[in-house]
């Protein structure tokens, strides 16, 4: 019993500990310990919801089959396994993220916040226990090859299991023997997982920072070289498109009170509410937008609730069907809310997408057209530097073609939207600059 309460004692200290005031920029200061140990807990409350839906057995079974699978865009892990599966795949990755962050001495930053949600969201469809590792040791070889410590790309590294499809295709999906496979696909995403730092560098200057998923881009372009190569050998993704339907009211209700307890830790960890918000309203949200350090850990979960919220009635508005893809795009939206990602600089870009799925040839309320808008929130910075108007066109223009580059690398990119949103930034940003100019 003593060592119990010694526990607790422990971690109420490391929890209460961090009230402290920065006067100057006016929030409370949150210790790393304490954002640590939040983000363990956000883990560790998706992983053990996973019983809710699903006996042990059942949730271990269906982790056997995420593993197994393909994984290729867009593969719902609550079809191919169950709910509490997928949950568990969830919770367990952004566990074993926060760990590595704390192994490598890493500040619980906006980034680090947004790539633990960012994986935790994905692993309900494309990463999972086996995929994610090769691109991973890949990032932190080429750490090694340059003398460097890991925690330095350790974003890339996390961002980078975009790429775990790549892994998982060439092992389940082309159809060859294991004791060949498994050695083929881990060496393929070694070398993807090691030319992604110089590359997500290099193309941070091709959208200027106005595309939020940059190894989005940047795993597009890297998935797209190795599409191509396997297609020069006959090899070929089939279209894939597995979802589950008919969990709206009970997965509505668990996400209101995941970002109901999100709400409520950011209104313990803020010291002025509002000001607090409206300080992170005012930032256009281009790369690097760290509102962690600039505006408090409070602030920053706030407008995360807020983003939850604010994504999961735009998809039940709409009609649409919660699943694991679409609560992966929340998840990743609400990540981003520490990085980037606003209610102001957010609503413009699903304004553009739902008015350009009504005009054009998709249904608003189908998967992609969800995934368009959840995700297509990349280009949020436009919206934040030009306005609402051209964060509409951003949106709008994203929709089209968004719907048109998985095929370049077929679907091995799980971060299609990023890959999108790189050449819809590329393409407007210099237009309206060009007429921001002429308006002067």
């Amino acid at each position: 019993m003593k060592r119990i309460r010694s526990i607790i004692n422990s971690l109420q200290q490391t929890v209460f500990d961090s009230r402290d005031v920065d006067e100057k920029k006016g929030f409370i200061i949150v210790s790393d310990n304490t954002k640590y140990f939040i983000m363990a807990f956000w883990g560790i409350t998706i992983l053990l919801s996973s019983l809710f839906f699903n006996t042990l057995p059942e949730i271990f079974g269906g982790l056997l089959l995420i593993m197994q699978s393909p994984s290729i865009l867009v593969t719902d892990y609550m079809a191919v396994g169950s709910v509490g599966s997928a949950l568990f795949n969830s919770g367990a990755l952004m566990l074993l993220a926060t760990f590595l962050a704390r192994l490598n001495k890493v500040n619980m930053n906006g980034p680090i916040i947004a790539a633990i949600f960012t994986i935790g969201g994905f692993a309900l469809f494309g990463k999972n226990m086996y995929n994610i590792w090769a691109i991973m040791l890949g990032v932190f070889l080429h750490a090694k090859y340059h003398k460097e410590t890991f925690s330095k790309f350790i974003i890339i590294a996390f961002f980078g299991t975009a790429l775990g499809p790549l892994v998982s295709q060439i092992t389940f999906g082309f159809e060859l023997p294991l004791y060949y496979s498994i050695p083929l696909g881990t060496i393929i995403g070694l070398v993807a997982g090691f030319c992604l730092p110089p590359l997500a560098n290099h193309f941070v200057k091709f959208h200027q920072g106005f595309n939020l998923y940059n190894i989005g881009f940047t795993a597009g372009v890297t998935g797209m070289f190795f599409m191509a190569l396997f297609r020069s050998f006959n090899y070929q993704n089939p279209a894939t498109l597995i979802v589950i339907e008919g969990y709206n009211a009970t997965l509505s209700g668990y996400l209101m009170i995941l970002f109901t307890v999100m709400l409520i830790i950011g209104l313990y960890f803020s010291r002025r509410v509002l000001p607090g918000l409206m300080r992170i309203w005012s930032q256009p949200g281009r790369l690097v937008s760290d509102f962690v350090t600039s505006d408090g850990f409070g602030a920053s979960m706030l407008n995360m609730s807020l983003l939850g919220f604010l994504s999961t009635y735009y998809v039940l508005l709409i009609g649409g069907q919660l699943n694991g893809p679409i609560i992966g795009g929340i998840f990743t939206i609400v990540g981003f809310g520490a990085f980037g990602k606003h209610v102001k600089n957010v609503i413009p870009v699903l304004l553009g997408v739902f008015i350009a799925a009504l005009l054009q040839v998709w249904e608003p309320s189908s998967t992609g057209a969800l995934l368009a808008a959840l995700f297509g929130t990349t280009l949020a910075p436009i919206a934040g530097t030009y306005g609402w108007g051209h964060g509409i066109i951003a949106g709008f223009f994203h929709m089209a073609v968004v719907m048109n580059v998985g095929y370049l690398h077929g679907g091995m990119n799980l971060y299609n939207n990023g890959f999108s949103g790189g050449f819809v930034a590329a393409a407007l940003v210099p237009i309206f600059d060009s007429l921001k100019r002429n308006d002067h």
